[in-house]
């Protein structure tokens, strides 16, 4: 006898029981209604790209984590380690038949070699939606407003969208006479995991240690206070310099185009030390946190990149977009006790007393279906008790249980398998009515 393979999973991949990958479809489906709602279009990019297309994209670390290799045919290949780039590609070769401004979203899964964690996985699952093609300050209002229509569909409250800019980040730079922009910004990043001692110590590398405190004061700024009385107290600013005027502007213009909106503003918040996608981003970012679970990292993020197809095209396109980590709003959710604990999509359960009634539970379960019901029929007679637990386990809301009495009447017992109630000799109308309830 051959040995038995011992059947294990990649350290960071993972597999997904039904009661999972059912909340993970459900949760798709509700972020697919939110992007189509707002005239967002579905697209999907290969999983594989040709190494050139992603190769230097992305940060140095990023680099490092790519999934390279030869495939049959000797063609060096890479697996796509984001949407980003792949959308810069797919604007770039089919530009003559996509409509600007191009409005996409694309869920699909991406990989990097890190080190897993909680919720961080080396294939992971990504929700884009971007707006290509326009350089107007209400797009980048309108990711915003995706990002908490998406939020708020999944019944999270308490999250809060930090955005900045930039060109603010630039723009301090400039004042201070910071040359080693992305070393000084890769500092301030840090300031979540290391703190603002350890960040101080790593700014004598770029500033004048008679401005680290100053630069650090400027640089942690963060709204707590109504954003007009925010951006009044740092209008002095704008005078330093033409890129921190831009940026202060921008910002001002975004918020007097939600302050129009019925969300609550009061979700989205400045802070000045957001840095992210060195390689990408020139104007507005983001980083959207869950305010019960700082500790997850940001759910969704992005921002403006005016660069976009640079790479592939003389064309310059502006874009702007942000991306919904799935797996890690999976592992949030799953904290807060806002998954669904069902592993089926069928809200009834038909259970036989005996093996002659499947004929009829079946056409009872097809007559279900059409009327809107998703039905499953246990496969064979068993006690009831057995079919019940079976029932609960799976998460169904109803079990119709067809006994003797029952089949000869062509009537139902009907079990809410929530409540433990049961009604008895109901016809199949009033069954159905009780279920559509």
């Amino acid at each position: 006898m051959a040995d038995l393979v011992v059947p294990r999973t990649l350290s960071g991949f993972r597999d997904r029981l039904p009661k999972e990958a059912m909340a993970k479809e459900k949760l798709l489906q509700k972020l697919s209604s939110v992007f189509e709602s707002f005239g967002f279009a579905p697209i999907e990019t290969p999983h594989l790209e040709y190494a050139d297309i992603l190769v230097k994209h992305g940060s140095d670390e990023i680099q490092k984590e790519l999934y390279r290799f030869k495939d049959h045919g000797g063609r060096d290949v890479v697996l796509r380690f984001d949407q980003t780039v792949p959308l810069a590609r797919f604007i770039s070769q089919y530009r003559n038949e996509l409509d600007l401004p191009f409005k996409r979203f694309a869920i699909g899964n991406v990989f990097r070699g890190e080190r897993a964690q909680r919720g961080r996985y080396r294939e992971f699952t990504q929700c884009d939606f971007d707006f290509i093609g326009s350089d107007s300050i209400g797009c980048d209002a309108e990711i915003i407003q995706v990002i908490y229509a998406s939020l708020a569909t999944l019944n999270i409250d308490e999250f809060t969208i930090w955005v900045n800019h930039r060109s603010i980040l630039n723009g301090i730079c400039k004042h201070f006479a910071i040359t080693e922009i992305e070393g000084f910004l890769r500092s301030i990043d840090k300031l979540e995991k290391i703190g603002k001692d350890g960040v101080a110590k790593e700014l004598e590398a770029f500033v004048d240690s008679s401005k680290i405190s100053e630069v650090l004061g400027i640089i942690t700024m963060r709204q707590t206070i109504a954003v007009d009385e925010f951006l009044d107290s740092v209008g002095y600013m704008k005078a330093w310099n033409d890129e921190l005027k831009k940026g202060l502007e921008d910002l001002e213009e975004m918020f007097s185009i939600l302050k129009h909106l019925e969300m609550d503003t009061s979700k989205c918040r400045m802070d000045f030390s957001i840095a992210r996608g060195l390689g990408y981003y020139t104007g507005i970012v983001y980083e959207t946190t869950l305010n019960r679970l700082k500790n997850i990292g940001s759910v969704c993020s992005g921002g403006r990149y005016d660069n976009l197809t640079k790479s592939f095209s003389k064309e310059s396109l502006s874009g702007v977009g942000a991306s919904i980590g799935l797996d890690r709003l999976l592992a949030a959710l799953e904290e807060l006790g806002l998954l669904q604990g069902r592993s089926t999509s069928a809200r009834a359960l038909i259970a036989c007393m005996d093996s002659s009634y499947l004929g009829f539970a079946h056409k009872i379960a097809e007559s279900l279906r059409r009327s809107g019901i998703y039905t499953e029929v246990y496969p064979q007679a068993q006690k009831l008790k057995k079919q019940l637990a079976y029932a609960n386990n799976k998460g169904h809301e109803y079990c119709l249980i067809i006994g003797e009495n029952e089949f000869l009447s062509h009537t139902f017992t009907l079990k809410n398998m929530t409540t433990g109630m049961q009604l008895e000799s109901l016809s199949f109308l009033r069954a159905l009515e009780i279920m559509k309830e």
